[in-house]
């Protein structure tokens, strides 16, 4: 049956011999292998894509406030009269050899994806089990905890430092069998940055066997050195990238995933490398063309870092505190109003923001977003103070 769906049999045998049991292969193979697309009764919380609000100020999803870059409109407006192929030209391996030269890393070593969603649950399934769980922090993006619970993969979640670094070291004492460490950094919702040398120390002191899966979708905001640099020295280190933040290409979906061949193989073998090989061309090309415009990189980040800066000090001095950020998100804690009743009073006045996590019921995610929308935002946060 499952390899009716795309899942072959050295796959199958893999996660047997890592504790899933038959009917968890099957319900991996439906959501992984080739019959994705007709799986729907029991399918994990994380296929689907939520209803969008129909608000006219949407700061609830870190997306960016403007669109793809011009390059990559040019490229995407350009190949559209050629998509009647699979691939005209060589654009997948141009989207590679443009990743090659940015991350400084191997052809072998860049797998593209449909984003880097696909990639993060496929890494849970590839690397943790029903006997080798997986450790995070908390908060943090919670895809990880949904594929895990789908999964039946034990998860622990680690608070994060004073400071809003990933606590490195409570993560390996917390789950010492554990098969995956999935580092957020910047962290979604804090916006913080773990250090490089912490992830780093985590790398060198994990289980033996486990992989460090470090998620860099808000990298570009900050600016800051990148995971990527210890591909190097451990084959056990995953480095996730996504276009969906700095970049303007939410809706185009695309990412990548950086770390050793025999990773990226493990990551595939449940659709052979179907979904990784047939991304659209417009997104590739858009992608490709984005990543070579350095000084526009610099210029979105730098424009996020004066709005974060003003709309974040503004509310602090509306007497609320702001967490620190490096990235286009900040947190507020609403000093003991519950943060679902502040969403509803936002969507009161037309504005949707982010979610709250359980471990801070008071606290709300907003994304940063033009100076427009950031003056807006506060306009409506005068009328809920105002109430």
């Amino acid at each position: 049956m499952t390899e009716q769906l795309g899942l072959n049999s050295s796959a199958s045998e893999d996660l047997l011999q890592r504790g899933y049991n038959r009917r968890d292969v099957g319900r991996i193979a439906a959501i992984f292998g080739t019959g994705a697309l007709v799986a729907s009764a029991g399918q994990p919380a994380w296929a689907a894509a939520p209803a969008k609000p129909a608000n006219k100020l949407l700061l609830d999803s870190n997306e960016c406030w403007i669109g793809p870059m011009p390059a990559g409109i040019a490229a995407a407006s350009a190949i559209l009269a050629r998509c009647n192929r699979y691939e005209p030209g060589n654009e997948r391996d141009d989207f590679i050899r443009a990743v090659m030269k940015a991350d400084e890393v191997g052809h072998d070593w860049v797998s593209p994806w449909p984003g880097s969603s696909d990639p993060l649950s496929r890494s849970v399934v590839s690397f943790a089990s029903p006997t080798r769980g997986i450790v995070t922090a908390d908060p943090t993006f919670e895809l990880a905890w949904d594929t895990a619970e789908w999964l039946g993969v034990p998860v622990r979640k680690v608070p994060l430092t004073a400071d809003y670094r990933h606590d490195v070291k409570a993560m390996v004492a917390a789950d010492p069998a554990a098969g995956l460490f999935y580092v957020c950094s910047p962290n979604n919702p804090t916006g913080t940055l773990t250090p490089l040398e912490d992830i780093a120390w985590l790398v060198k002191n994990k289980p033996a066997g486990a992989k460090v899966l470090v998620d860099e979708a808000y990298i570009h905001f900050s600016g800051t050195p990148s995971a990527a640099t210890l591909l190097a020295q451990s084959e056990d280190v995953i480095v996730l990238r996504t276009f969906s933040k700095l970049f303007g290409m939410a809706g185009m979906r695309m990412g990548y995933a950086l770390t050793h061949p025999a990773n990226i193989a493990k990551m595939q073998r449940y659709d052979g490398d179907v979904l990784s090989g047939s991304l659209p061309l417009p997104s590739l090309v858009c992608a490709t063309a984005s990543l070579k415009q350095a000084a526009l990189i610099a210029q979105r980040r730098r424009e996020m870092q004066l709005n974060l800066a003003f709309v974040t000090a503004e509310v602090r001095r509306r007497g609320f505190q702001v967490l620190p950020s490096t990235a286009n998100m900040f947190m507020v804690d609403w000093g003991g109003k519950p943060a679902k009743a502040m969403r509803e009073a936002f969507r009161k006045q037309g504005v949707e923001i982010g979610r709250s996590w359980a471990i801070w019921p008071d606290r709300s995610r907003i994304t940063v977003s033009s100076r427009a929308e950031m003056l807006a935002f506060l306009r409506a946060l005068d009328r809920v103070r105002a109430g």
